[in-house]
C-alpha cells in the first residue's frame, strides 16, 4: 500500500489502465480506489468489471477501452496537455488528501505552481466594482507572500483574480475538458494561464461542461487549496459551494464583509456568522495560514495501492449468496458507514467491500465521501 505523501510510480501500460478504469461506466474517484485496493492495481481490475457488475444485478457495463484511451492522451497532447495522477508533478499534494480525489488529471503550463502552497479566491460572477478591486489587491499581495491563487475562471471575481495573480502564479480549474473555453469571453486569459500559469482539468479534452459539472469543479479548487477566500456571493451561488466542500476538507474559510443593502454580500456575511475567518486585508490571511504552512498534511481514508507490475492481487474470496443477501439487507437510503455494516452482519470487511462494488457497479449504490454508503431507491 502507498500512502498519499508516496508517489506513485506507474508504467506508460498502467496509466492507460488507470484511465480507463476512471472513464468505464459507474466508476468514479471513491469506486476508482475500492476497486484498486480490492484488485491491487487498476488492470486487474478492469477484468473484474463485467463479472462484479453482473453479481451487483446488472446485465452489462461499459469498460473503457484501450483505443479510446489512446486517443483521449492523444487529444490532450494535442491541446499541450498531459495526463498527471497523484504524487506526480503537476498533481496538487493537498488535493490528493480529500476524500475520493480524482486519481488523475490533465494539466496544461508550468506545473511546479501546484506544489507551492495554494489559495482559492472566489465569488460573484457579477462582482461589484469594489469587490473586483479587492480581489485584485489580495492576490496581488498574496503573491508577493509567495502563495498561488486558484480559481474557476469564471466571470467577475475569479477572472479578477487570475488576472492579478497571472505574473506570479495562477491555477484555473476548469470544469470541462483543457482544451475547451468556458466562458468564451475569457479565450484569451484561459490560452494566457496555459502558458504562464497552470490549467487543471479530470475532465477528458473536448468534454463541454454542464451545470452539475461547477459543483464538481468546485470541490477541486477547494481540494486543492490550504484555505478559500470567498469575496461576494450571494445567498445561493456557486462560491458558498465551495466554501462548504473547503469546511468539509478541513479548509481555512475566509469572508470579505459587504454591505447587508448589496444581495452579493448576503452570503459572504453568512458565511461570518457561522465562523468563517473574517478578510478585511491580505495580513487576515496569511496570519491564519501560518500555522499550517508548518504542518504536514495527514492522508485522509483508504491509502491507494500501486503495485509492481506482473504481481499476482490476492485472490478474491468465495461469497455465498446468504452472505451477499445480509449485506444488502443492512443497507438502506441513509448513509452508513461500511464498518459498520460489517459488524451487524458478522461479515468479514472485505467481503463486504466486494459487494458493494458489484452493488456501485450495477448503478445501485451511492457513495457518500468517509466511507458512507447507501442504496439508490429503484424508479
Amino acid at each position: 500500500m502507498l500512502s498519499a505523501h508516496s508517489a506513485i510510480q506507474l508504467s506508460d501500460r498502467q496509466r492507460l489502465s488507470w484511465l480507463r478504469l476512471i472513464r468505464s461506466e459507474n466508476v468514479g474517484p471513491a469506486t476508482f480506489r475500492a476497486l484498486v485496493n480490492q484488485f491491487g492495481g487498476a488492470e486487474a481490475a478492469l477484468d473484474a468489471l463485467p463479472a462484479l457488475s453482473r453479481r451487483g444485478g446488472r446485465a452489462s457495463i461499459r469498460v473503457f477501452t484501450e483505443a479510446e484511451a489512446k486517443a483521449e492522451l492523444t487529444a490532450a497532447e494535442q491541446a499541450g496537455a498531459h495526463l498527471v495522477v497523484m504524487g506526480e508533478k503537476g498533481y496538487p499534494p493537498a488535493l490528493s488528501h480529500v476524500d475520493a480525489p480524482p486519481p488523475v488529471l490533465y494539466a496544461k503550463g508550468r506545473l511546479e505552481l501546484a506544489e507551492g502552497p495554494i489559495i482559492a479566491m472566489v465569488g460573484a460572477r457579477n462582482g461589484s466594482a469594489v469587490g473586483q478591486k479587492l480581489t485584485r489587491q489580495l492576490a496581488t499581495e498574496l503573491g508577493l507572500e509567495g502563495f498561488v491563487i486558484a480559481s474557476g475562471l469564471a466571470r467577475g471575481i475569479d477572472t479578477a483574480a487570475h488576472l492579478a495573480s497571472l505574473e506570479r502564479g495562477t491555477i484555473a480549474v476548469l470544469a470541462g475538458g483543457i482544451d475547451v473555453v468556458y466562458p468564451p469571453e475569457n479565450a484569451d486569459l484561459q490560452r494566457a494561464i496555459g502558458e504562464q500559469g497552470l490549467l487543471l482539468s479530470e475532465r477528458s479534452p473536448g468534454f463541454a461542461p454542464r451545470g452539475k459539472d461547477f459543483p464538481r469543479r468546485n470541490r477541486l479548487i477547494s481540494g486543492i487549496s490550504l484555505g478559500v477566500v470567498v469575496v461576494e456571493a450571494a445567498e445561493r451561488s456557486g462560491s458558498l459551494i465551495t466554501a462548504r466542500f473547503a469546511g468539509e476538507q478541513g479548509r481555512e474559510v475566509f469572508a470579505v464583509p459587504g454591505s447587508p443593502l448589496d444581495p452579493r454580500s448576503a452570503g459572504t456575511n453568512n458565511l461570518l456568522k457561522q465562523g468563517a475567518c473574517l478578510v478585511t486585508g491580505t495580513r487576515d490571511i496569511v496570519d491564519a495560514l501560518a500555522p499550517i504552512l508548518g504542518r504536514p498534511v495527514e492522508p485522509f481514508g483508504p491509502e491507494l495501492s500501486a503495485p509492481e507490475e506482473g504481481a499476482s492481487p490476492e485472490p478474491l474470496p468465495e461469497i455465498a449468496q446468504s452472505e451477499r443477501e445480509r449485506i444488502i439487507g443492512a443497507l438502506g437510503p441513509s448513509p452508513v458507514d461500511i464498518d459498520e455494516v460489517a459488524r451487524v452482519t458478522g461479515i468479514a470487511v472485505r467481503k463486504v467491500h466486494i459487494v458493494l462494488l458489484e452493488l456501485d457497479l450495477a448503478g445501485k449504490l451511492q457513495r457518500h465521501g468517509q466511507q458512507l454508503v447507501s442504496l439508490i431507491g429503484e424508479d
